[in-house]
This record gives C-alpha cells, structure tokens and sequence, in this order.
C-alpha cells in the first residue's frame, strides 16, 4: 500500500481512492476516483491530482459549455484559469475592477452579454480550447435557460466531465 507524510502533521497516510469537492481550492467541481492521502492520526485528506493542467482544462469547458449562468467562484475560476489579474480581466471586458469583484464574491450577478463575453475570452485565451469554440458559440442561446447546475463531476481517468 502507498503512503505518504501527511502535510498537516507529518504522521503516515493511506491512499485511499474518492470523490473529493475541490470548491475548497476554488474550483467549481467534484472529482470521482481521485486519489487522496488520508491521515488516520489527524484525520487531514490532501488531494493527489497527477495531472492537473488536464483536470483543469476539463473544468473550464464544463463550466463554458453549460447552460447556466455564470456563478462568482465561476469567473474567479475561469479568469485565473486564463492567468489574469481581476484589473487585466476587467479591462478585457471593458468593466471596471469592482464589477470583476462584485461578480467573483457574488454580490452581483454577470450580464447575459457580460456571461457570453467571459466564456468566448475563456476559450481564446485557454490553452487548448480552441477546438471547443463551435461548442461554446452553438450553445450560446441556450445559456440561462438553467438557472443553476449541480456540481461539476469529473472523472479523472477519462477526463470527462458531467453535471451533477
């Protein structure tokens, strides 16, 4: 059995296979089968994602290519996912930096026309996006009609995605 220390107290862990909600970390989804080191003295669970830059790029379409509108820990996410700073964000759609930080912290909800903009940045800007833009224009009229999704689930070993 594999283990390793434990990051919260050092103690040996068991490698345990789960679903693990990676919203604590920021991001908007649920990953199945993931590998986690749990420690049995401290009861810490820590992650193990081999292949996060994979796991990353199955999130941002997930959540570019869903009908629902754009929720805060949505735009934090996609906008960090294309590496930008809320004030380079903010001057790609035209918007000041609070708007930015109104939508993130959810004391404002996103535009239809704002929603529309972030996910087509999103998809020029994400690495190797590309290919999903017909995707993402194609289901542009469809955004809204979902008012909110469950959770992202991802499967790590097929790197596909599902709304829950």
């Amino acid at each position: 059995m594999k283990t390793v220390s434990c990051s919260n107290c050092g103690a040996d862990t068991r490698i345990i296979r789960d679903r693990y909600n990676l919203v604590d970390m920021g991001i908007p989804a649920v990953v199945t089968n993931m590998e986690i080191a749990e420690c049995n003295k401290c009861g810490n669970a820590d992650p193990i994602i081999a292949h996060l830059d994979d796991l990353m790029r199955t999130v941002a379409v997930a959540v570019v290519c869903s009908p629902s509108p754009l929720r805060g820990t949505d735009v934090r996410f996609l906008r960090k996912y294309i590496g930008k700073t809320a004030e380079q964000f903010a001057r790609l759609l035209n918007v000041d930096k609070t708007t930015v930080s109104k939508w993130e912290n959810d004391r404002d909800p996103v535009g239809n026309q704002s929603d529309r903009l972030i996910r087509l940045l999103v998809i020029g800007l994400g690495d190797g996006l590309e290919e999903k833009l017909k995707a993402v224009v194609e289901n542009l009229p469809e955004i809204g009609t979902s008012y909110r999704r469950g959770n992202i689930e991802v499967d790590l070993e097929k790197m596909s995605y599902q709304y829950a």
